[in-house]
């Protein structure tokens, strides 16, 4: 049975889905498809009209760990990934606990859950890209594919683009965003009218680590997880050695 899902057999109830599951695609089509505060990442919402978005759920049903089944989620996303469109991304959605209840803490799990993850992962890193966070030109990797990594919050206030009543995930390949910016006049046409949208979204002013991949300055991993003010980890706390060591011992 597949683990992702499309939005269209999702709203036409064409599934039998636990009711959070149904609400969480429900508020999120909602967020995607506002006219009226429109949502500050374009691609996104255009990925979203288009229908190329696939989503995946993480139960707390004793399934096995949030990481695992996420795992499960990613890996197969990353087969079958390129048939879905060309704006294509992994939206994954968590049913909601009780133990976590500020963004501090949600940027604990966050960072956890990927090093988990990665703990699944039997495939060789890819070789141009540096395992070391610091370095400019990391990202996330699984199953040999590069992810920008997107996380929204139920705890975030000030940073409406990173808020969501539940603890979620999207995560684009690489190649997606190469394809867009294959095309450079438009990415630099788009680019301002998303910083003109996220100051009307957000209460807070646009994060200081949103950089583009690669540039002077820039670690990735800052703008997987940002905070509803203006600071960022110190360090990366992820550790893909570590979590490997582990799994194999």
């Amino acid at each position: 049975m597949s683990l992702l899902f499309e939005h269209t057999e999702i709203e036409r109830e064409e599934l039998s889905l636990d009711d959070w599951k149904k609400d969480a695609c429900k508020r999120f089509a909602s967020k995607m498809g506002d006219r009226e505060h429109r949502f500050p990442c374009i691609p996104a919402t255009h990925a979203f009209a288009l229908g190329h978005l696939r989503y995946g759920f993480v139960s707390n049903s004793g399934n096995g760990s949030a990481g695992s089944q996420l795992a499960a989620i990613i890996a197969e996303y990353g087969q079958y990934s390129r048939s879905f469109g060309d704006y294509s991304s992994l939206v994954v959605f968590f049913e909601p606990g009780d133990s976590i209840e500020d963004v501090l803490s949600y940027e604990t799990f966050f960072w956890n859950l990927l090093s988990e993850v990665s703990g699944h992962d039997d495939a060789s890193w890819p070789s141009d890209i540096p395992e070391d966070p610091e370095n400019a030109m990391w990202e996330y990797c699984y199953d040999g594919e590069r992810y920008f990594v997107y996380c929204g919050t139920p705890a975030h206030v000030l940073r409406q683009s990173r808020s969501f009543p539940y603890f979620m995930l999207a995560l684009t390949p690489r190649w997606v965003l190469d394809r867009w910016n294959a095309h450079p006049q438009k990415a630099a046409a788009i680019a301002p009218r998303i910083r003109e949208r996220l100051v009307k979204y957000d209460a807070a002013p646009a994060h200081p680590e949103l950089k583009p991949y690669g540039s002077q300055g820039n670690l990735e991993y800052k703008q997987y997880y940002l905070r509803d003010d203006e600071t960022s980890l110190s360090k990366c706390p992820f550790h893909r050695a570590l979590q490997k060591g582990q799994r194999q011992e």
